[in-house]
């Protein structure tokens, strides 16, 4: 493993406050043994990524620094995918990301963001409750199809919600986009499961809802 790719890593992990720290190993939740992730320290975490990824650990870690706005540490450190950051202030976003290897998983595609030279646009805000459960209305009886081939969830989790909710197709659907919320985060944004849903056969007005509510 070369030795300038861990002092980067290192540098980076050292370089975020402790909550973005634990938000980041929540996000590797599904890539690393938890037994191993959860009391990882910095430098432990660069040891697993290095073993785990090696030659992708930077582009990794790049990834998930877009997941939770910290896109001044990928200009700072140059880390992959750099040279197409805006800047900007420190913590400040660019707009909804897809990480690499996580977006291919889940089926979900980048969402294109504006030009350098647009003036920028207001972030699209998460996803509520309320908007959820309209969306499960819409989704029918396909929607474990839909969680696992378009959204990326675990097929076990999702027969967990359909025993927990048994006598409502509504439910489960919308038990299921919860789960992807709590998954995205701050990225579960209309145009982010717009762009997972698209590829999927689904009633048109599922889409259309979506779009209605990038305008709110």
């Amino acid at each position: 493993m070369a030795r300038g790719e861990r002092e980067t890593l290192l540098a980076v992990q050292r370089a975020l406050p402790e909550e973005q720290f634990q938000a980041l190993k929540y996000l590797l939740e599904e890539r690393l043994p938890l037994g191993e992730l959860r009391p990882a320290t910095r430098p432990e975490l660069c040891s697993l990524l290095l073993q785990r990824f090696p030659g992708q650990a930077l582009r990794i870690t790049a990834d998930l620094l877009r997941q939770i706005a910290r896109h001044d540490l990928i200009r700072l450190y140059r880390l992959p995918g750099a040279e197409e950051e805006s800047p900007g202030e420190k913590g400040e976003t660019a707009g909804p990301s897809v990480p690499s290897g996580h977006g291919e998983e889940a089926g979900c595609r980048p969402v294109s963001l504006p030009a350098a030279s647009s003036p920028p646009s207001p972030r699209p805000r998460r996803l509520t409750e309320k908007d959820l459960i309209q969306i499960a209305q819409k989704l029918g009886r396909e929607w474990q199809e839909v969680g696992i081939g378009c959204l990326g969830l675990e097929r076990s989790r999702l027969d967990q919600i359909r025993e927990d909710n048994p006598r409502s197709v509504v439910m489960q659907s919308f038990e299921m986009l919860r789960e992807w919320r709590r998954r995205e985060r701050q990225e579960a944004t209309a145009p982010r499961l717009r762009a997972c849903l698209a590829p999927a056969s689904l009633d048109p007005e599922v889409l259309d809802l979506l779009q209605s509510f990038q305008g709110d």
